[in-house]
């Protein structure tokens, strides 16, 4: 985006976000992958590390590049992937959606969440903040990097993360 283009609102950020919530809460995983860029990175820290943590210095419970990414939605698509078949029944709630900065092509926009998951009658919470760094393209806002930093001191009572969060 250039300096005479038109920047983008909170209110599309909100929506590509709900867009993106749907998706996921739809287990439509392979249109949720078209939503990231070719060098995306998708990543989900321990509970334990600073916000400024990085991948390639900490242990994460998910570190994925565009690549990695494309094989975690093609294993949790089979009905191989015992962690996540049947699917989990999830629902994704999203708030608080602020653009944090603009230039160029690239956006940084951070939103809250709340994702509910339930499976074999056990409902898990899993609550925190999602940082975006969104590119808009010709076809409109594209995902370069996700980071879920999640809200809790563990991972208890569900003791692992088999959805996208």
């Amino acid at each position: 985006m250039s300096a005479t283009m038109t920047r983008v609102s909170r209110a599309e950020v909100e929506d590509f976000l709900f867009s993106e919530a749907d998706l996921l809460d739809q287990w439509r995983l392979p249109e949720w992958l078209g939503l990231f860029t070719d060098d995306a990175t998708y990543e989900v820290p321990c509970t334990d590390l600073p916000a400024d943590a990085r991948s390639d210095e900490s242990l994460f419970y998910i570190a994925d590049d565009r690549f990695r990414l494309g094989e975690r939605v093609k294993r949790l698509m089979k009905r191989t992937a015992h962690a996540e078949f049947p699917h989990s029944k999830t629902r994704r709630l999203i708030g608080n959606v602020r653009v944090l900065a603009q230039q160029d092509d690239q956006v940084d926009a951070k939103a809250v969440f709340a994702t509910y998951r339930t499976k074999d009658g056990v409902t898990d919470l899993y609550v925190g903040a999602a940082y975006y760094e969104l590119v808009v393209t010709a076809d409109g806002l594209r995902i370069r990097s996700k980071r879920c930093v999640l809200d809790s001191d563990s991972l208890r009572p569900s003791g692992r993360i088999s959805i996208v969060l």
